[in-house]
């Protein structure tokens, strides 16, 4: 590695998604770099059985990237997260979740922007991507939309995540485990309110885009209503059980069931947004009397 060539390493943590993973390493395949960067794969599995091994073994044959697989068996996303971390190279990580792909001028727009802002890392967006026709009440509901912001603002944690983001390698030289195995999910979270809290800055960039895939199995009620669920769960267990926080879900969970006759008759888009708010705080309430109605963590389809 040179200064004229600096280095980054692709992270993708892994679990039982051969074909989401297959699409994302094609689309790796052929990153712009415009010459100012080299760049290579790391794919963390976390399914003991091995299941994308294959997928993998298939890219580095067809591709000039290189790539490296390493397997973490205990079912655990930070650890998975951390093994990933250990077998990076070079000046920065990137991590980018195998359920995405990214446009090419991915890696080459998060690049440039952390150069001409000199901080220690950069977030891009996520937007969702049906490859069939879905219902509209989903995209209507907004139900895989995340939050977007100008180029350049100066992120808090709460607003961090690592689906798309560009990090100096500096940021884990001091850890050995720099995502900790006791968070179960908002493990990233943890991570950047720490490493905010040593002085370490992020900021977001707006321009570089990558696509969380939807497939069908994801429009289903039954899916949402879990997902709802388990996002109040560790919303709970990440961000504390303050009174603030126990006294907004127990006055929407009341309101929001008061409501469903009601919005029922706007529409299912409206119907399934209230139902979500709803499932969200009834998980939130559950947790805090030490009650887990999602057992897996891990979405998988």
């Amino acid at each position: 590695m040179t200064e004229e060539q600096p280095h980054i390493s692709v992270c993708i943590c892994t679990y039982k998604r051969p074909d989401f993973l297959k699409r994302l390493l094609g689309e790796l395949g052929g990153q712009n770099t415009n010459g100012l960067f080299t760049y290579s794969i790391v794919v963390a599995e976390n399914d003991h059985l091995r299941s994308a091994e294959r997928a993998v073994t298939d890219f580095a044959v067809a591709s000039s990237v290189p790539i490296k697989y390493c397997v973490e068996p205990r079912q655990n996303i930070a650890q998975a997260r951390n093994k990933a971390i250990m077998n990076a190279k070079g000046d920065f990580v990137a991590f980018i979740d195998d359920d995405e792909f990214p446009t090419k001028q991915w890696l080459l727009t998060l690049f440039k922007t952390l150069k001409e802002y000199k901080v220690d890392g950069v977030l891009g967006p996520v937007k969702p991507y049906f490859d069939a026709e879905a219902p509209q009440w989903v995209i209507q509901g907004g139900f895989y939309d995340r939050p977007m912001h100008r180029t350049g603002l100066l992120l808090d944690w709460s607003k961090c995540r690592t689906g798309n983001v560009l990090l100096k390698s500096q940021l884990f030289a001091e850890d050995a485990q720099p995502f900790r195995p006791e968070f179960l999910s908002g493990e990233d979270q943890d991570f950047f309110k720490r490493m905010i809290e040593k002085g370490c800055a992020f900021i977001w960039c707006n321009e570089a885009v990558v696509y969380e895939v939807v497939p069908p199995v994801r429009w289903k009620r039954s899916f949402l209503v879990r997902r709802a669920l388990m996002k109040g769960v560790f919303s709970l267990h990440n961000h504390g059980s303050s009174p603030l926080r126990i006294l907004e879900s127990l006055m929407a969970v009341p309101a929001y069931a008061a409501a469903l006759l009601v919005v029922l008759l706007l529409g299912q888009a409206r119907f399934m947004s209230y139902v979500y708010k709803f499932c969200y705080h009834v998980g939130r309430l559950l947790a805090l009397v030490g009650v887990n109605p999602i057992r897996q963590p891990y979405v998988t389809d």
